[in-house]
């Protein structure tokens, strides 16, 4: 049974990556509203692990009319590197280090760790990633430009761009919708009073009602349905722990309609939070007949309203560009089955008199794919996943496909009897060929549960062929196809930092911390898996930097960016300056890969990329200030909008979410070799928290700030909790100052 659901979401991996939103009216790559709803794949470059790096416009764009998501630049060629930088010699005292002056490192364990590794992780780079960056400009240390940094960059305009296409478009969008479906849900309960479906009719006019009001809209709420719709909101703003609910009878996690992330603190982004975690969450059962023929109406009622599909396609499609399709079922494959069963033209009189015709539609829909991550509270023996209706479901994600096979019931107990009701965030990277990531949980324990390596092993085995469709069906797939050439260790022929075991580890959180941020960004739309119940300076010092050099993210990166402004110009919903931006971005990832490329084959850079790494910290500076700019109308300081943030990303239905998060950027400092010269360099990269928390308080970004100290608390004071320490694993490559 295991094998069988296992070998069910590896193949489901490759047909969510092609999943689109229908269209009742058009042949499949047609939109005529601006853009398909085709999602299509694109060839990336070489092989995972290959030195050679694919140049970012050697990758093809898609061939359907919704943009693809890795390639469609510029051609401009292919650089293939095998990396041939000659080794260095770091004495034990750093005696050979050029611009050792320029720093003060006295404690014995931090330049043990900076001269055995090359590099060490420490204290605060600032509240923001650029900071650091624009301190050694001014006081003439040498940048190292880190892809924590770049990644970071692009977390920030991810999310600025999402969040105002919600303001600006999508939450007047649902808005006009739920009125929509509301009036016609309203209509058909008084066409069918009195019949076996009034009760059905009923219950999709207390969802709707239910949506309107959480948008801050204020229709009649009838007698009938009074009752159901208080008990629901009710708990929707308690939003205290998991209940029945009253629209579906089962099991309701109302701790989701927390809002958080960017969403927490704006009143409209809240409402469109609540409202669309409600359409994305409400589950339609398919085994239970009364909620098939809610299903089957609410179907009826969006797909004979031409205006009420556009505007639900419209939603779904721009939201899936961002953060993918959903694997539940929903009006694209209950419309299907409804027209093979009572015909193209589902009359109410049919489906009132014609009771062998829904028992046809119900044994039809009972074939369909089931989805592949479970998002609701199932008890103890119960199938992982239960089949429905959504009307808006939550966005399959490779993640968290990867998550739900690898905790119960997916995995049984350990020898002890203890269960592995939440993953970890290695469970990703490893899964996605990470040795380091896997040889960590082995230590942990994880591989001690009945199942977990036989799932990792088969999860592996699937995510290392090549597979181009999958990794760019959406913004969010790239992202993480970005993220996977940090996962490769380096080996001969790289700078000495990067051959260490532990500069794998200082990748591992990097990924993790880059991830951290995207599950920030989607938390409102990708699914969450949910287990079973100062001295003098040198004069003259030559302050000429390093890139970190990794190409295949610098190219993917630059894809992405690409897409990102070819898909938002596609639906109508890009601005001149965003574009501009993203452009820029384009540009700095580009020049970022080609001085990567010189790094590896030894060569001493120009000029005018010794100055572009000098001056990377503006660059950054750029994109943080366009992105806080409408905050308030006086100058924003980093200490206002910091970087840290908090997402929870899995639930234990016992009570407890797993919180992932981000603090402030750490110090980086790296020994480089620079035109024959060994220095130290200087950068930011992440730091990753990972923990378990109480489920009826999902954190918010402001309360995690809080709880580091970055921001005061309500009184105004700042506190810091040295509870929540850092991963053990990234220990080995950190040093920890006394007063931390």
């Amino acid at each position: 049974m295991q094998k069988r659901k296992l070998k069910s979401i590896l193949s489901l991996l490759l047909i969510l990556s092609l999943l689109t939103a229908c269209s009742l009216q058009k042949q499949p790559g047609e939109d005529e509203t601006g853009g398909s709803l085709t999602e299509n794949g694109a060839d990336g470059e070489g092989k995972e692990g290959e030195a050679s790096a694919g140049a970012p416009g050697n990758e093809k764009s898609g061939t359907g009319g919704r943009p693809a998501l890795i390639g469609s630049m510029e051609e401009s060629g292919e650089i293939s590197v095998s990396p041939c930088v000659e080794p260095y010699t770091i004495e034990p005292d750093l005696s050979n280090v050029y611009n050792l002056e320029q720093f003060y490192l006295s404690d014995e364990e931090m330049i043990d760790k900076l001269s055995k590794n090359g590099f060490v992780v420490c204290g605060s780079a600032g509240n923001e990633f650029f900071e650091i960056y624009e301190i050694n400009r001014y006081s003439n240390i040498p940048n190292f430009v880190t892809v924590d940094s770049l990644m970071h960059t692009y977390h920030l305009y991810f999310s600025y761009l999402l969040k105002n296409i919600e303001k600006d478009y999508l939450s007047d969008s649902i808005r006009q919708l739920s009125l929509k479906m509301l009036d016609n849900s309203a209509a058909l309960y008084e066409q069918l009073k009195g019949s076996a479906w009034e009760s059905a009719a009923a219950r999709n006019v207390a969802f709707f009602t239910i949506g309107a009001r959480l948008l801050g809209e204020e229709p009649e709420v009838k007698a009938y349905i009074q009752d159901m719709v208080q008990q629901e909101l009710d708990r929707i703003k308690q939003a205290d722990w998991i209940y029945k609910s009253e629209i579906t009878g089962d099991e309701e996690d109302y701790t989701q309609y927390i809002p958080r992330g960017y969403y927490a603190g704006d009143q409209k982004l809240e409402q469109y939070f609540q409202a669309m975690m409600w359409y994305g969450r409400i589950h339609f059962a398919q085994e239970n007949e009364e909620m098939e023929r809610s299903a089957l109406l609410i179907t009826k009622a969006l797909t004979e309203d031409e205006k009420a599909y556009e505007l639900w396609e419209s939603i779904y499609a721009v939201t899936s560009f961002f953060a993918g399709a959903s694997d539940d079922l929903g009006v694209c494959e209950y419309v299907l089955a409804a027209q093979k069963a009572f015909g193209e033209d589902i009359s109410l009189e049919t489906l009132i008199s014609d009771e062998e015709a829904f028992r046809q539609f119900h044994a039809m829909t009972g074939e369909l794919p089931l989805p592949q991550i479970n998002s609701i509270p199932i008890m103890d023996g119960e199938d992982n996943v239960i089949p429905g209706f959504r009307f808006m479901g939550q966005r399959f994600t490779i993640d968290a496909a990867i998550m739900q096979k690898l905790i119960y019931s997916d995995v049984k107990e350990n020898s002890s009897g203890d269960k592995r009701m939440l993953p970890d965030v290695l469970d990703v990277p490893a899964a996605l060929g990470s040795d380091m990531a896997l040889t960590i949980l082995k230590e942990q324990g994880a591989f001690e549960f009945s199942g977990y390596g036989e799932n990792m092993e088969q999860l592996k085995k699937f995510l290392s062929q090549e597979n181009d469709t999958l990794w760019s069906a959406s913004l969010y797939a790239g992202w993480l196809h970005t993220l996977r050439p940090l996962l490769v260790p380096k080996g001969e022929g790289y700078p000495v930092f990067m051959q260490s075991k532990e500069w794998t580890k200082k990748n591992l959180e990097c990924f993790a911390g880059s991830f951290t941020e995207l599950k920030h960004d989607t938390v409102l739309y990708s699914k969450q898996v949910i287990a079973e119940m100062g001295g003098d300076y040198i004069e003259d010092i030559d302050s000429r930097g390093y890139v970190e050099p990794e190409p295949y993210v610098y190219a993917r990166f630059a894809a992405l960016a690409g897409q990102t402004a070819e898909g938002l110009k596609a639906y109508g919903m890009l601005s001149q300056a965003d574009e501009e931006n993203l452009s820029i971005l384009y540009e700095i990832a580009d020049r970022l890969w080609k001085i990567s490329n010189k790094e590896l084959k030894d060569e001493v850079l120009s000029a005018e990329d010794y100055d572009f790494i000098q001056c990377y910290g503006g660059n950054l500076e750029h994109f943080w200030y366009e992105t806080v700019k409408e905050e308030t109308e006086d100058m924003v300081s980093t200490q206002e909008c910091p970087a840290a943030v908090v997402v929870d990303i899995a639930t234990n239905p016992n009570g407890i979410v797993l919180e992932a998060a981000t603090g402030n950027p750490s110090v980086i400092y790296v020994v480089v070799k620079v035109d024959g010269k060994i220095k130290i360099a200087k950068g930011s990269v992440y730091s990753f928290y990972q923990f378990s928390w109480n489920l009826e308080d999902r954190l918010t970004d402001d309360k995690w700030r809080q709880m580091l100290g970055i921001q005061a608390d309500e009184n105004g004071n700042h506190n810091y909790d040295l509870s929540i320490p850092k991963p053990d694993w990234t220990g080995s490559y950190r040093f920890k100052y006394a007063w931390e």
